[in-house]
């Protein structure tokens, strides 16, 4: 049999095959078509529409703050406390949106994907993304905050802002991979995602501070405690917004260390959780 000269075109590529993450780059413009819907049609029909990425995360701020800050009394011990607060609620909120959307990415999508064959990975990539454009006004009312309270730029807050995005989004998105192709197949896997984050604001010093980890847990503890990318990530966050501005804000020791592992950590993450959904994928129209 002769082969078709279109099978040599090195333009022609075999439909459904997928290098997995690297073939979202391929396909740039269907990933910003992804985007822009689920960007358009979050708040579809609602009457407050994009007023809601505010009033949940100020709703929870105001929550947690009354209960924790003031009937608990955390908030005299910590100058700023609200900033410190919201800076770390608005990471909490990062991780528990991407986490959420990816590993809901694939059912979301099952009409699209009974018909017409894209990298899966494109779905839980637009989910992330989108949970990024939701980040990022919160992050900027923060900063305003910061700024009517005498925050001062150093070059390690953009850097430390950044580096606490890359962690959080990049160990979302690899634990959404890594729920969401066992979703398709076992829908009680999504339990195991609202524990985790039931889990995930507790396990991380947003409504304490990691001195009391430090001076009440064991030393192994501690370590694996600060070692969590969540908890690097918060600190990151606290580094930027709340440390500026608070005279005796205390940090932790070795947070550079930290943010080195928890990037490690992210990326194993991200690399199981793409290796699942690879093993999975071919299964995935069938289950839908």
């Amino acid at each position: 049999m002769t082969e078709h000269p279109a099978l040599r075109d090195p333009e022609y590529s075999t439909p459904g095959t997928s290098l997995g993450l690297i073939s979202v780059f391929r396909y740039h413009y269907l990933l910003g078509l992804l985007l822009k819907k689920g960007v358009v049609t979050r708040y579809y029909g609602s009457v407050l529409g994009w007023a809601w990425s505010y009033i949940r995360p100020l709703a929870q701020f105001f929550m947690y703050y009354v209960v924790i800050g003031i009937l608990l009394g955390v908030s005299r011990g910590v100058e700023y406390f609200p900033i410190y607060l919201f800076s770390g609620i608005i990471v909490i909120n990062l991780f528990s949106e991407t986490f959420r959307a990816t590993t809901d990415a694939v059912l979301g999508n099952k009409a699209l994907i009974r018909k017409v064959y894209l990298p899966r990975e494109l779905f839980p990539v637009a989910a992330a993304g989108g949970a990024i454009i939701h980040f990022l006004p919160q992050a900027v009312v923060l900063f305003i905050v910061c700024l009517f309270n005498g925050w001062h730029f150093t070059w390690m807050q953009p850097l430390a802002f950044v580096l606490s995005m890359i962690i959080v989004v990049l160990f979302a998105l690899g634990l959404g991979l890594f729920f969401g192709a066992l979703n398709v197949l076992y829908r009680d896997s999504k339990n195991f995602v609202d524990l985790i984050l039931m889990f995930a604001t507790w396990s991380s010093p947003v409504l304490y501070t990691f001195e009391k980890v430090r001076d009440r847990a064991p030393d192994w503890l501690y370590h694996l405690y600060m070692a969590n990318p969540v908890t690097t990530a918060v600190e990151l966050s606290h580094s930027t917004f709340w440390a500026p501005i608070a005279s005796d804000a205390a940090r932790p020791g070795g947070l550079m260390m930290n943010s080195a592992i928890g990037i490690g950590l992210a990326i194993v993450a991200l690399l199981i959780g793409q290796l699942v959904f690879r093993k999975k994928e071919g299964q995935f129209a069938q289950n839908l």
